[in-house]
Formats: structure tokens, C-alpha cells, sequence
């Protein structure tokens, strides 16, 4: 019959249009994937804000460990917390009055030379250092030094010309530095992103075992689920959206369709 018209009723609980895209709930699970990504987000940078220090490292001393200008993060730690093979940074008024970055070989009443068969050796065993460019020490030749109580020597892993210890053996303390002079521990090269320092396993022949990495890789694995749940809260309104008006879109057309 002319004038006659096919209608269509909403399907029960479907959206009218009327409401929010995506329904309420949709609504207030993206609002509290927002919620619970920015406090994610803001303590994990909160927290490494507290237990890290940026350094930019200025010369080759560190090579090929940490070249002239990379940036490191440190953590900070109390020096009685030191080991044997930690990178640290250190404060010492004979050595200048700036932050330094070296190596931890020997710490107090251990012994410590250089070289036996290219190698350092400390309290007599020889030490395997593949952090160096060529695996040998040979050439920071040294006799052998014992470290006062309570100080540590410390060594660049460029051997050949770095201001470390050895450049400070006729000092009073015999180039060694004190435990409290150390402020942090080197713990990543974040530029260029070199990601976490080698645990240095060569010094186990003395007893005891490297020092564990900080809390780094769980703070950046905060920020990284803080970030995904931020995008994603924030996407879901425009995506559902979106999907609103394609579903009303296909409606409407097969509405259209069904006319007579």
C-alpha cells in the first residue's frame, strides 16, 4: 500500500544517542584508567627523582664503559654500602672539587698491584676485567698498595690515562679514597641509551657477590604502564564515539533501505 512504512524499535539497552558514547561504565573505566596511570606515571618519577642522580660524564676515563659525554644515573647509597667492581661517584677534595666517576677494585686492608700476566691482582688473585677496551691493565703498572681501613682505590677503565688512584700514590692515604666520600652508584648510561652497567662478575674470587642494580627497571616499567593507561583512558572517549556514529550510520542506512 502506498505511504506504508517499515519501522524499526531500538534494540532494548543499545545506545538512543542521547547518552555518552559508550555508556556510562565505558565512561567511568576510561576516567579511572586516566586516574589510576597518572598517579603510576607521577610516583614512579617521584620515586626516581629520590633514589637517582643524573651525571653527564665529561672526559674518556670511563671508556669503553661510559664515554665523554654520556648521561648516567646513579643511585644514591651510603658508601659502607660499596663493593668491589662498582662504578660510583665521589667527592675528594685532594682529587678537586668536583663529582668523579671511577671504579671500586679494592676496598680497605685488601692489597692491591698491577700487573701479573696483564692483569690486576688483588690480595694476590689476578682479576678478569672484560669492561676494558683490550681485557689487559698492564698499562696502569702500579707496586702493590694496601688500602687503609674504611677507604677505597678506585681505577678508570681507560687504563692508560685516567686521574685515578694511581695518579695519587704518594698521598697520604696512598691514592685511596674514603667510604664516605662516595655518594651514588652508577647504575645505567641512559644517553646514548646503553641501558643497565654489567654486573662485574671478576671480583667473586674474593668472597661475596656484586652489588644488585637499583629500582630502575621497575620505575621505568611504572612510567611505561602509567603512559599506556593515560593514552588509552584518553582514547577510549573518542574511539567509542567514533563507533556511535558508525553503528547509527548503518542504522540509519538500512532504516532507509526498508522504506516502501
Amino acid at each position: 500500500m502506498a505511504g506504508e512504512s517499515t519501522t524499526r524499535t531500538a534494540p532494548r539497552g543499545g545506545s538512543t544517542g542521547n547518552g555518552p558514547a559508550g555508556g556510562r561504565t565505558g565512561q567511568r573505566l576510561s576516567g579511572l584508567a586516566v586516574a589510576l596511570g597518572l598517579v603510576l606515571f607521577l610516583a614512579a618519577f617521584g620515586w626516581g627523582a629520590v633514589v637517582y642522580r643524573p651525571y653527564t660524564v665529561p672526559t674518556t676515563s670511563m671508556a669503553p664503559t661510559i664515554g665523554a659525554g654520556d648521561r648516567v644515573l646513579a643511585q644514591r647509597v651510603d658508601g659502607a654500602d660499596v663493593r668491589r667492581g662498582d662504578v660510583v661517584v665521589f667527592k675528594d677534595a685532594t682529587w678537586g672539587n668536583a663529582p668523579m666517576i671511577k671504579r671500586v677494585v679494592a676496598v680497605g686492608g685488601d692489597t692491591v698491584a698491577c700487573c701479573q700476566d696483564g692483569k690486576l691482582t688483588v690480595n694476590g688473585k689476578r682479576i678478569d676485567e672484560p669492561y676494558l677496551s683490550d681485557g689487559q691493565a698492564g698499562s696502569a703498572a702500579f707496586p702493590t698498595v694496601t688500602v687503609p681501613e674504611g677507604r677505597l682505590f678506585l681505577l678508570g677503565d681507560e687504563r692508560h690515562g685516567s686521574l685515578d688512584s694511581t695518579a695519587h700514590l704518594t698521598d697520604a692515604a696512598s691514592g685511596s679514597v674514603a667510604r664516605d666520600a662516595v655518594s651514588a652508584r652508577v647504575d645505567a648510561v641512559v644517553w646514548p641509551m646503553n641501558g643497565m652497567l654489567p654486573r662485574p662478575a671478576g671480583f667473586e674470587v674474593l668472597g661475596g657477590s656484586p652489588s644488585e642494580p637499583g629500582p630502575l627497571r621497575t620505575i621505568v616499567a611504572l612510567v611505561v604502564a602509567g603512559a599506556v593507561l593515560v593514552l588509552g583512558g584518553a582514547a577510549y572517549g573518542p574511539l567509542a564515539q567514533r563507533a556511535a556514529r558508525a553503528r547509527a550510520s548503518a542504522q540509519a542506512g538500512t532504516g532507509s533501505a526498508g522504506a516502501r
